[in-house]
């Protein structure tokens, strides 16, 4: 069985002037979760490899560097999803957390909760001694003045998401050498929303989904959007019809610009090693490594392709 690790660091209207940064870090991202295949770490350890990967990287929105919210917070959340056992945990709305996927595990592997938010995620981190930091270290200076810029809510959704100011979620997809598939998602969210808004990302369905049965799916663009499609859930019934993941992707994405007029993107792998990177955004940063090769893209129907040294 072909072990396959995607990644990708947001659907969105990337800058000419963040472009090599989000390409670069998501080609490290997805070399550090193929890395852990390797070893024979399962898919699931290597999606949250990846995340991790991108959560330390400022230039994406997701642990250090995310977006603040109304009150100039960081509010953070992240999925995992095993599609060996349906097995999932989330965190929503975490302050002090540098890892949140970590943390989402952790509610997956030691809770019989898959869910858990603010205030009780960060009481549930503190019982099992997970590292926290300051606050503020999460926060760029770059990103404080983004903030400043786009002081309400309505410019950050109108003017921040569909123009060139937005960053967005970070996401992975694995397949291991037995067939088990994973995925994880990561996000700060919007700049400048509501305190407490809770968005895709870390919804099971939503902004991920896996299941062996079928596969594993990371979505990322208008939270709000993924949300009434269910759109990783909606990819994967696509999929469990016989499409393929590049087809059943293209589908769920033009069916949520149509019906709710949202935009955004996804990444897709199947039990079998297939795998997707779709998205209808003006741009959206990936890379892909299976075997020999890594391939990656940021404009829409691109695809840059180098082989692995030995």
């Amino acid at each position: 069985m072909p072990a396959v690790v995607v990644v990708h660091g947001g659907a969105w209207s990337v800058p000419d002037k963040l472009a090599k940064a989000v390409v670069d870090g998501v080609k490290m991202a997805a070399l550090d979760g193929f890395s852990v295949l390797e070893r024979g770490g399962s898919a699931l350890d290597a999606v949250e490899a990846a995340v991790r990967n991108l959560e330390d990287n400022v230039t994406f929105n997701a642990g250090h560097g995310a977006v603040l919210n109304a009150d100039g917070d960081v509010e953070l959340d992240a999925i995992i999803m095993d599609g060996r056992t349906l097995g999932s945990g989330a965190v929503s709305s975490v302050k002090n957390i540098p890892n949140p996927v970590s943390l989402a595990r952790a509610v997956m592997e030691k809770t019989p909760h898959l869910l858990l938010t603010s205030r009780g995620a960060n009481l549930f981190a503190e019982s099992i001694g997970m590292a926290t930091v300051p606050t503020d270290t999460l926060v760029t200076a770059n990103e404080r003045e983004k903030w400043e810029e786009h002081r309400s809510y309505v410019a950050g959704v109108t003017e921040d998401f569909n123009s060139k100011c937005a960053h967005d979620t970070v996401g992975a997809v694995a397949v291991d050498s037995a067939g088990n598939v994973a995925c994880a998602t990561s996000t700060g969210g919007i700049r400048n929303k509501m305190v407490g808004r809770v968005g895709d990302a870390a919804i099971i369905g939503c902004g991920g989904y896996a299941d062996n049965s079928s596969g594993a799916v990371s979505c990322t663009g208008h939270g709000e959007s993924i949300l009434k499609v269910t759109l990783a859930r909606l990819i994967l019934s696509h999929m469990e019809q016989g499409k393929s993941a590049a087809e059943s992707s293209q589908l769920a994405l033009q069916y949520m610009g149509k019906r709710v007029r949202g935009a955004g993107g996804v990444i897709v792998v199947s039990p079998s090693g297939q795998w997707a990177a779709e998205f209808t955004t003006v741009r959206m940063s990936w890379a892909a490594v299976a075997k020999d090769n890594l391939w990656y893209g940021l404009e829409s129907g691109e695809r840059f392709e180098e082989a692995l040294p030995h």
